[in-house]
This record gives structure tokens, C-alpha cells and sequence, in this order.
């Protein structure tokens, strides 16, 4: 199916949100040609600008820097030969299965009758032939997204655009689903010419694309394209999906660097602060502890998928902790625990926190908060103060993100305390008594 036509081309594209002080750069110098005929994915962590190119591949956002040519023009406004398919369904309850994919046809000027025949040929296609008059809220939600694929089908757009169409499906509706687009894409059964999907999944992007753009964030930038190389219908057992599933993950776990590296700087320095992993405290346990139980020095990082049944996104997010924290040490895509991490898997709860307590220490964002904290009169700030200052670092959602993480690790290391009452974070030495 394949054909050397570049259908979509950018160069050079970046995107900055905010100002001054506060710009944060979404995408970065971003090159990336999709030719005709091309199932692409668009894979890296959450936030590092997926869904951003893939609004601005479609129009819906200009880029503040860099050329997007379609099929070798310059586009303007909204891409007509293109749709998106979002995660959420985006059905009109109110309206029958049907109605809504007509609705698109519609929008089009396309004759009533035209619209019927065309619509029900469509549902028929994605195996929803019989539920043409059931509502949104009578089918389940595989169903549903089928009902969205059938009305993105329907303007028979050159580019198809999906934005992990899976996400929010149980994973066996996912499974199928997945199947049957492949189905539909792989018999030409659809009039797609291209196929752009942004997904955090790595199996199923080794399992549906013809090539991997991998993504990093802080800044968000492709830092890998990867040929799959496989024929289709593709085998998730095989050693050579494997294969690639352990080479991706070796791209995005990248290696273990110098802690000079690794920690970045503090809010105000110069260099980037490093954001720390949204995780919770038990989640990361749990994966130091089963690392601890595994024969071995090294355990290849794919197969801790399955065996903690987790997705790939959450299981990078640990990893990039236990690596921080110097619990764990990544090479080539394998996960060693370093022997401060096989004391801590193996501790008392109270040591945890101890040795918890002294690795984020050495954290610029807990030493700088840590010593603003010890300078303030009564050893404790506002959270909006905290929040307002990260917010010169961060964008706002993700200052919000850190500022929580920050008082759940900080809590859990017993350094700090939180009253939610007045929204106070506290040195754990200078709580108030209660009278």
C-alpha cells in the first residue's frame, strides 16, 4: 500500500505556550514527513506533544514557527481532506446511531437519501449493521467508537487522525477494535489514504503502524523513527514483535545518566527544572519489590507490562522514579536495582521512609522548597505561593501536578505536613499543635 507521495510535511515546527517569563515550549524544531499510503504513530510519555501535532496537522492550531505543507502546499486554516477521532466518544446522545454519522455527510450538503445509503453502508463496514436506530447510550463502548470511525469515514478524508481512539475502552473492546481498523486499512476497505495515530500504548503501536515516531517531553521532540517492518496480521507473541516492543522501550527509558543529569536544577537556577513523576509511593514499592523477587541482576523493562499488569505509560513514569531516586539503574532497555534500591525493597516501613527522606533531599526541587520553607518566619507557606512560583517554571496544570506530588512525597518521607484546611504546607518539625 505504500507509496512515496508525501502526503503531510513539517518543518522545523514548534509551539510555544505562555510568555515571558512563563513560555513553555509544547513541540520543538519538529520534522516529520507522512507519506501516502502510511499507517504512522505517534507514540512518547503524556506531555510531550502528540495530540499538539496533531492539531496542528489538522489545522485546528497554527504552529508559531515552521512550514505544514499538504500534499507540497502550504496549509491554511483547517485541513478539509482531513479528521480526528478523540478518545471520547463525541457521540449526540440525543440522536440514533444513524443520525449521527449522517450528521457528517450532512455538513457536507450531501442529499438526505444520499446520506442514508452512504451511512448505512458505513456502519455495515464497521460491524455495526443492525443497531442503525439504537441510541449512544444503548451500546457499549467499543460500539460507540465504532459509531465514531463510521462518521470520521464518512467526509472519506485523505488523512485519517486518531488521538488514542483506545484509551478510554476496556481491553478487550480495545483489542477488537483495533483489529477490525486494521482489517478495514490493511483490504483497502476504507478511502483513507494516510492513517496518523497519537498513542502512549507502545504494543499497539508495534502492533498497527508501519513506522514509530517516538516523542520525548521537556521539550516535547521526536527523538527516534522506527521501521517496524512486520507484515500484517502481526503476532504480539512472536519474538520478532518482541523484539521491537524491547527496542522501544530502550528508546524511551533511554539510559541512566550522571546525577548532575538526571536532577537538573532548582526553580530560579539556570538549566531545566526536572518535573517529578506524578506516582504514588506504593505503586513505585510494589515495582521495587518485584524487581527484588526477580532471579538476576537485569530484567528486561517490556516484560514487566504483563507481569504487573500495567500500562506502558504508568510503568515508564516508575521507572523514571525509581531512576531518580537512584533505586534503579537503565541500560539498553533492562532495569537493575542498585544496591540502595534492594535495601529500600526490602526495609521496614520506617527505614523506607528514612532512607524515602534522604534521597529527596538531594531533589533541586525539594532542596529549594526545603530551604524557602526553613527562611519563612513560621516555616511554612501558602500552597498558591508555592504554586504561583512553580508556575515560573512549569505550565499552569502541570505546577499544579508537581505541587501535589511534592506534598505526597514530602509527606510520605515525613519532611512535610498539609493542612487542606488553609492550604499550608509546613516543615514536619513545625506543625501547630492543636489546642
Amino acid at each position: 500500500m505504500l507509496q512515496q507521495n508525501p502526503l503531510v510535511e513539517l518543518k522545523h515546527v514548534e509551539q510555544i505556550y505562555g510568555s515571558g517569563a512563563r513560555r513553555f515550549t509544547a513541540v520543538q524544531d519538529v520534522n516529520l514527513t507522512i507519506q501516502e499510503g502510511e499507517f504512522v504513530a505517534l507514540l512518547g510519555p503524556s506531555g510531550c506533544g502528540k495530540s499538539t501535532l496533531l492539531r496542528i496537522i489538522t489545522g485546528l492550531q497554527k504552529p508559531d514557527s515552521g512550514v505544514v505543507l499538504y500534499r507540497g502546499q502550504p496549509l491554511q486554516g483547517v485541513n478539509p481532506h482531513a479528521t480526528i477521532v478523540f478518545q471520547t466518544f463525541a457521540l449526540f446522545p440525543w440522536l440514533t446511531v444513524l443520525e449521527n454519522v449522517e450528521l457528517a455527510l450532512k455538513a457536507r450538503g450531501v442529499p438526505e437519501k444520499e446520506r442514508v445509503r452512504i451511512a448505512i453502508d458505513l456502519l455495515d463496514r464497521v460491524g455495526l449493521d443492525g443497531f442503525e436506530n439504537a441510541y449512544p447510550r444503548e451500546l457499549s463502548g467499543g460500539m460507540r467508537q465504532k459509531v465514531g470511525f463510521a462518521r470520521a469515514m464518512a467526509v472519506e478524508p485523505e488523512l485519517l487522525c486518531l488521538d488514542e481512539p483506545f484509551s478510554a475502552l476496556d481491553p478487550l473492546s480495545a483489542e477488537s477494535l483495533r483489529g477490525e481498523l486494521m482489517e478495514l486499512w490493511t483490504s483497502n476497505a476504507i478511502p483513507t489514504r494516510a492513517i496518523l495515530m497519537v498513542s502512549h500504548n507502545i504494543e499497539e503501536a508495534i502492533f498497527m503502524a508501519d513506522r514509530i515516531v517516538v516523542m520525548d517531553k521537556d521539550p516535547g521532540r521526536i527523538i527516534s523513527v522506527l521501521e517496524v517492518g512486520l507484515p500484517h496480521p502481526r503476532q504480539t507473541r512472536s519474538p520478532q514483535f518482541q523484539a521491537k516492543v524491547d527496542l522501544v522501550y530502550s528508546i524511551l527509558a533511554g539510559q541512566t545518566q550522571p546525577e548532575a543529569v538526571e536532577f537538573g536544577s532548582a526553580p530560579g537556577e539556570p538549566g531545566r527544572t526536572r518535573a517529578l513523576p506524578q506516582v504514588q509511593i506504593n505503586d513505585l514499592t510494589g515495582l521495587l519489590e518485584h524487581l527484588d523477587e526477580i532471579p538476576g541482576d537485569r530484567t528486561d523493562i517490556y516484560r514487566l507490562v504483563d507481569e504487573l499488569g500495567m500500562d506502558s505509560d504508568h510503568l515508564l513514569l516508575l521507572i523514571e522514579t525509581a531512576e531518580l531516586l537512584g533505586f534503579a539503574r537503565i541500560d539498553k532497555g533492562d532495569i537493575m536495582l542498585t544496591a540502595l534500591g534492594e535495601t529500600f525493597a526490602e526495609a521496614s516501613i520506617l527505614a523506607r521512609k528514612e532512607i524515602f527522606a534522604t534521597r529527596i533531599r538531594r531533589l533541586p526541587l525539594f532542596r529549594w522548597l526545603l530551604g524557602m520553607l526553613q527562611a519563612s518566619e513560621r516555616q511554612s507557606l501558602r500552597g498558591e505561593v508555592v504554586r504561583m512560583a512553580l508556575e515560573l517554571e512549569f505550565p499552569p496544570e502541570e505546577a499544579e501536578r508537581q505541587l501535589n506530588t511534592i506534598i505526597h512525597w514530602g509527606r510520605y518521607a515525613e519532611l512535610l505536613s498539609y493542612d487542606d484546611d488553609t492550604e499550608t504546607i509546613y516543615l514536619e518539625s513545625a506543625v501547630p499543635v492543636a489546642a
